[in-house]
């Protein structure tokens, strides 16, 4: 971990108006510190390197040794395998992140109670009063990450089979002399242990950004820091493309613009991009004289020994907080979840909330929640024995905010929304916060990857956007079956040839056979070929394949993609 370093200038004609930034402004940003753990899902599954793990048909993470490969975060499955056929992949496991990540947040919590968890692999703390009583910033950021990767160090021992026992080793029968020992084999490397790095800066969108590069940025220089960052670090794309387009392709450049001037060309939201970018907070704070108290408890007489009955009774308690909020016409930023023993021992956690969850999905997330305490030990001394248990759960909401509401029906009719929220809610309470699921559009050229499916209620935010432009894209009529994985297919032109496909779309012959698991269907109608040729700037990934439209007996319509001279059924009309 280092400092960034600088020299200031004499003149201040020589720095930008962006590292500028007023005496006042500079106060009202908190100085946050962040611990990032890189590849957190990949810590959280088990497997042998390399192995990656998926989500929506995509690589979410993988681990260095994918990554050696050529596997990169955001590809498809079949060129993540093609780049590295012993890829080993997982299917993400949410519970399991926030329970391997709870002994970090655990340590984090060593040093002051409001820990906010970003996500699990991503935690933050405010630096002001902890950096006082450990020394300074510096101090802190060293101890932090000392206990973190201390807790990191002792990874979870897998569970024994139960009620399995050692099986002894059988009597020599035999008084034959023993051959000689063989030399005995050097053990194998334990498995490094996971990393973290610790950051220091100005809000919590920098210090993110000098925790991915292990810094400590000193106070009033976050928008020094950020200058050399793409525009696209500050999260929107559109904004990154139009600034790009502008001839601003970095964040300094962006940040050296006039407030003003960014407000009436870019609206709110270059407004709050452009303060991230001068490391400001993304909105200017307004001060209330008093927040309500909207928090939500339930208190067990007698105490309760279990945490099932504590999940059921979240779900009740997501409900009214919302409908609390709703009330007073606020959203909140984040919840805390607090539980309090019988003994007097009391745990709190903060979940990031930006207004988007539902009841289901904070519930949810209190179940997570009460998982990791419940692996972590932290209330095994407090739950056991006569009279132990739990006698408090409590949400309460944190960074209340004006919530800007939404369109409701006319002449007094229920919100179709609210129906359709009810109705999930009783699915989702049967099958689960992920077994229903919605689908959500994304950018792409096959079926496959135009839609994506995402848990009800959970937010979503395409990594290619849908309505961009997309050459090779087939017409707008979506196939009724979208294969998970494309099936290999034979097909054969008159002769009983493979058809092929050259560099300039054309076809070696007309198609007449399609041979799929061993049976011959004829070919009554074809169009095509709409050939894509995808990222051919970046050798790892550039594909390039065609598609075509068949039609076979009894009026059946395939779409069948042909790459790299192999055939492969893709989807199915109707």
């Amino acid at each position: 971990m280092s400092s960034t370093s600088g020299t200031s200038g004499t003149s201040g004609t020589n720095s930008t108006s962006g590292a500028r930034g007023t005496t006042e402004d500079a106060d009202r940003t908190p100085r946050v510190l962040v611990v990032w753990c890189p590849d957190w899902p990949v810590v959280a599954v088990t497997g042998d390197d390399p192995v990656a793990v998926t989500e929506g048909g995509r690589i979410l993470a993988c681990s260095a040794g994918a990554r050696a490969a050529g596997v990169r975060q955001g590809q498809r499955l079949k060129l993540a395998q093609r780049l590295c056929p012993a890829l080993e992949l997982r299917d993400r496991d949410p519970e399991a992140e926030t329970r391997r990540f709870e002994p970090v947040v655990a340590a984090v919590e060593a040093f002051t109670p409001r820990v906010e968890v970003i996500r699990p692999g991503l935690c933050a703390i405010p630096v002001k009063g902890p950096g006082r009583y450990f020394g300074g910033e510096e101090a802190l950021a060293a101890k932090v990450g000392t206990a973190v990767a201390e807790a990191l160090a002792r990874r979870p021992v897998p569970d024994a089979v139960p009620g399995a026992e050692p099986v002894p080793e059988p009597a020599p029968t035999s008084t034959a002399p023993e051959p000689a020992a063989e030399p005995p084999t050097a053990p194998e490397p334990a498995p490094e242990p996971p990393t973290a790095h610790v950051g220091v800066a100005d809000g919590l969108f920098a210090a993110v950004l000098a925790a991915r590069a292990g810094v400590l940025v000193p106070q009033g220089r976050t928008a020094e820091f950020l200058a050399p960052y793409p525009v696209g670090a500050l999260g929107d794309e559109a904004l990154a493309e139009l600034l790009g387009r502008l001839g601003l392709p970095t964040v300094g450049a962006f940040a050296a613009l006039p407030p003003e001037a960014v407000a009436d060309r870019f609206g709110p939201v270059g407004t709050v991009a452009h303060r991230l970018a001068r490391g400001l907070q993304p909105r200017p704070l307004v001060p209330r004289d008093q927040e309500p108290d909207l928090a939500v408890e339930q208190r067990f007489d007698p105490p309760e020994p279990l945490a099932e009955p504590l999940v059921f009774v979240a779900r009740t308690l997501a409900e009214r907080l919302h409908q609390r909020l709703a009330g007073a016409g606020l959203t909140c930023r984040r919840v805390a979840v607090e539980v309090v023993c019988a003994d007097g021992r009391a745990a709190s956690r903060l979940w990031r909330h930006e207004g988007r969850l539902s009841a289901t999905a904070l519930a949810e997330r209190v179940r997570w929640q009460l998982q990791a305490w419940q692996s972590a030990g932290t209330f095994a001394a407090s739950v056991s024995g006569e009279g132990g248990g739990f006698t408090l759960l409590r949400l309460a909401p944190d960074g209340l905010s004006p919530d800007q509401g939404r369109q409701l029906a006319l002449w007094g009719q229920a919100v179709a929304d609210d129906r359709v929220e009810r109705a999930v809610a009783r699915v989702q309470a049967v099958l689960g916060h992920a077994g229903l699921r919605r689908i959500e559009p994304s950018g792409g050229r096959g079926p496959g990857e135009q839609a994506v499916k995402v848990p009800w209620g959970e937010p979503y935010e395409a990594a290619a956007p849908a309505d961009a432009p997309w050459p090779g894209r087939l017409p707008d009529v979506w196939p009724a079956v979208v294969l998970r994985d494309p099936a290999p297919v034979r097909v054969l032109d008159g002769a009983g040839l493979p058809v092929t496909v050259d560099g300039r779309a054309g076809v070696s012959a007309r198609p007449v056979l399609v041979v799929f698991q061993g049976r011959e269907e004829r070919v009554e109608g074809w169009t095509g070929p709409w050939p894509a040729v995808e990222y051919w700037w970046d050798q790892a990934l550039a594909r390039r394949r065609a598609r075509f439209q068949v039609v076979v007996g009894g009026g059946r319509a395939l779409l069948l993609t042909v790459e790299g001279g192999a055939w492969y059924l893709e989807a199915g009309y109707d």
